[in-house]
């Protein structure tokens, strides 16, 4: 069955959307985005999700493209159209069509909305959590505002490649102290000697992640202590646990990084507890 997307005020088979080539994400990447992970039939922290867009959005100087309640009901309905119970649903806005410059639009233009959703295996996810997964650590190389979520992501394409290439599924920013930074599309975490979780603050030079905040939450009710902070990529390495949150992996325990195991090279307890309570926890929106 062909996958249906929302593209600009109507419904269409993937094949059939079109996006116009003067669409300033196209040609500029002037534009932002979201995830959302959609599990047994609910959309997971949607509220979240659409309250970190609205920041976005505000960072670029740009407009909804829809009322809120309306681009719920969009999501609501590329879900429904894809028969998607557990998988994600992605959103995307742009500033719109325009003569390229980079200069904003003298003429108001709409703002640009895509909505797609796909199935996703759950059983798959967790499988990869049994196992783990490896990661490597490259430098950071972004510009400083990767507090927004924007489409201009090809330093992360460019991080993500490496880790490939590497054989291993994630890469880690490090800045030139040695301190970590985040992944290329998810926060990282570690689990000190004292079972104490830490992750990097969430100023300017980490995005805010949605799922991050849900696992703080997690933790609180499982009576972790959660420390906001700086580490080094040695400090992840001797770590007891080492893990990454993000919309499509949840929790995902990280076994080695830059080769090196951590702890026993298995996946430990700490992952596994945030990862089962999750979604009791995590809000909860009906997807259809």
């Amino acid at each position: 069955m062909p996958r249906i997307a929302y593209v600009n005020g109507r419904y269409a088979n993937h094949g059939d959307a079109m996006v116009h080539v003067e669409d300033r994400g196209y040609q500029l990447a002037d534009g932002v985005y979201e995830v959302c992970e959609i599990s047994r039939g609910f959309i997971i922290d949607m509220k979240g999700h659409l309250d970190r867009l609205d920041r976005s959005l505000s960072e670029l100087r740009m407009d909804w493209p829809v009322e809120r309640k309306a681009l719920e009901f969009i999501m609501r309905e590329v879900i429904r159209r894809n028969h998607v119970r557990n998988g994600m649903v992605y959103l995307q806005v742009t500033r719109g069509v325009a003569p390229r410059d980079h200069a904003f639009p003298t003429t108001p233009v709409r703002s640009a909305l895509v909505v797609t959703a796909k199935r996703m295996d759950p059983n798959a996810s967790a499988r990869k959590a049994e196992k783990g997964m490896t990661v490597i650590t490259v430098p950071e190389n972004r510009w400083e505002r990767v507090d927004i979520k924007t489409i201009g992501l090809l330093p992360n394409v460019l991080a993500r490649q490496a880790a490939v290439d590497a054989g291993a599924q994630e890469a880690w920013f490090v800045d030139p102290d040695g301190t970590v930074k985040e992944g290329a599309s998810t926060n990282a975490w570690i689990v000190t000697k004292d079972g104490h979780l830490v992750t990097r603050a969430a100023d300017f030079g980490i995005l805010r992640g949605i799922t991050r905040a849900t696992v703080m939450k997690v933790a609180a009710d499982l009576g972790l202590k959660v420390e906001e902070r700086a580490f080094s990529v040695e400090e992840a390495q001797n770590a007891r646990e080492a893990f990454v949150t993000s919309a499509t992996s949840v929790v995902m325990p990280v076994v080695t990084i830059d080769g090196k195991p951590v702890a026993n090279g298995h996946p430990g307890n700490v992952a596994r507890s945030l990862r089962d309570a999750f979604f009791a926890i995590a809000e909860k929106s009906p997807s259809c």
